[in-house]
């Protein structure tokens, strides 16, 4: 069996700056490249956090910007290692929050949620 691992999650974009814009500035994504599809119709652009073999946020625009905000995908998370600094960041910020404050699992795992500039939700998550 070939070794398996997440390759990237699409998330569809009316409009690719503003979507640039919150991941790397907001979020601390770093854009890793902007291509168009082979259609000619399609822009792709790829953000990561600068690890080759990592997860990566593929934003996608020109494919359907009619999709609904919480579609089949419900959220994707973000690895904090300080997820109330991250909270604390966030707030400064002209952040859309989901959750007024953070959540702990009895696990003892954190996270809270807030909005990307499409409306999809972004979870901030600590282990």
């Amino acid at each position: 069996m070939n070794n398996k691992r997440l390759d990237h999650v699409g998330v569809m974009v009316k409009d690719m700056d503003a979507a640039i814009h919150f991941y790397t500035e907001i979020i601390g994504f770093e854009l890793k490249g902007r291509i168009k599809h082979s259609n000619g119709v399609v822009e792709l652009a790829f953000l990561g956090f600068g690890q080759s073999d990592e997860t990566e946020l593929e934003l996608i625009q020109g494919y359907n910007d009619n999709l609904p905000v919480e579609g089949k995908v419900h959220h994707f998370a973000i690895h904090n290692t300080d997820v109330q600094a991250e909270f604390n960041r966030l707030q400064q910020l002209q952040v859309s929050f989901i959750d007024e404050a953070i959540t702990t699992l009895p696990n003892g795992y954190q996270y809270f949620f807030v909005r990307g500039p499409e409306g999809e939700w972004i979870e901030l998550f600590q282990r």
